[in-house]
């Protein structure tokens, strides 16, 4: 079983069988087989380029579920897929068990285990865009602009919002539905220490007079008014929380949003905490599940089940399944961990035995030919 995925070596145990008492001393009859240990020594890792291929580090096993049964095995052989019905099973179609989620952004796992299901994530529905988020620098060596915001000026005048602003950014904000819309900000300076916000959804501009006015400390640049830095404005929030009026270009530090359009399932990965992360067409990610470890207080006292599986006994103790299970532990997806047994090892065995049974036949042969010698003598 050297090249058999996840397997662990077994050696033999055995005792002498003492029966017969001789002179008052006590002579030996051979020995017996007394058990086979299973060693739960770490294998090597293989790397194999499937997401879904899973390793273990530390001595956790995998728990499985039986097909059409709630029949538990425990396994370190990872090599696992997606059947037909989007369920993470082995070869065998046994079913992975796992945690879900509370929350799939941060991976805050509801402790109740089950089977790893991701047809219900196929899809991620949209979110509506709440706050934007924006830290910049307005250049304090700036002039007030010539143009006045007005945009609604009586004809012949026309409005441009670049001639009657200083500095401007846009970004894209998501309705309930997931529809992408723009949101553009314009800075337009007012006088020493003061600023003036306006917005452009893609329909309409702010109001003439309705701009909210921003401060800053003269000797530091710091934003000092609105305070909070927070401005309510079409539908959203703008955070604008570190902004600050310094003589040098205008630019945007950093800038973000909390919505996003819906998405499809494009890719799915699993991290070291044992994360089932999908990754959609919208660039989100979430974390849909989480795999569940077992742990046992005696991994020698599992029973072998075969096909790489194991049973519980009494001697091994009850399975002990908690999320707490993956801090001992870390998961390597795109490997496998191969048998542990070395090759070289078992070699030196096989050749140490088979000169200690060469040495045992040659006694029993010699031990033959002297009986056959003496009953020539006494013939």
């Amino acid at each position: 079983n050297v090249n058999t995925i996840g397997f662990k070596e077994g050696r033999t145990l055995f005792s002498d069988m003492l029966s017969t008492n001789i002179n008052r001393g006590q002579i030996g009859r051979g020995s017996q087989i007394q058990a086979v240990q299973n060693l739960f020594g770490q294998g090597s890792m293989e790397n194999t380029g499937s997401a879904t291929d899973l390793a273990i580090q530390g001595d956790g096993m995998f728990a499985l579920q039986a097909p059409n049964s709630s029949e538990r095995f425990y396994s370190r052989s990872g090599a696992f897929n997606f059947d037909s019905n989007n369920i993470l099973t082995n070869p065998d179609g046994y079913k992975v068990l796992g945690y879900g989620m509370t929350d799939m952004i941060n991976g805050i796992s509801n402790g109740v285990l089950g089977t790893i299901d991701l047809s219900k994530f196929s899809k991620m529905p949209p979110k509506a865009t709440t706050t934007l988020t924006l830290m910049a620098n307005l250049d304090a060596s700036q002039a007030v602009p010539a143009a006045v915001w007005d945009p609604a000026p009586v004809a012949p005048a026309t409005f441009n919002p670049i001639a009657a602003s200083t500095f401007s950014t846009s970004t894209t904000a998501y309705d309930a539905l997931g529809n992408a819309k723009s949101l553009t900000l314009y800075f337009a300076k007012s006088g020493a220490n003061t600023w003036d916000m306006y917005t452009y959804d893609g329909t309409t501009y702010t109001a003439a007079g309705a701009g909210t006015a921003l401060t800053f400390d003269g000797a530091t640049g710091a934003l000092t008014a609105p305070s909070p830095a927070t401005i309510a404005t079409n539908g959203l929030t703008v955070d604008i929380t570190g902004t600050t009026q310094f003589a040098t270009p205008s630019s945007i530090s950093s800038q973000s949003q909390n919505g996003y359009a819906a998405g499809d399932m494009a890719k799915v990965s699993v991290d070291e905490k044992g994360f089932v992360n999908v990754l959609y067409t919208n660039s989100m990610t979430q974390k849909v599940a989480q795999v569940a470890l077992a742990k046992f207080a005696s991994l020698t006292g599992l029973d072998k089940a075969g096909g790489s599986l194991y049973s519980e006994t009494t001697v091994s103790g009850p399975a002990v399944i908690d999320p707490s299970n993956l801090s001992s532990n870390k998961i390597a997806a795109n490997s496998l961990e191969q048998s542990n047994v070395d090759m070289a090892d078992q070699l030196v065995k096989m050749i140490t035995t088979q000169r200690a049974y060469s040495a045992n036949s040659k006694t029993i042969t010699t031990a033959d030919q002297m009986m056959q010698d003496t009953l020539s003598i006494i013939r």
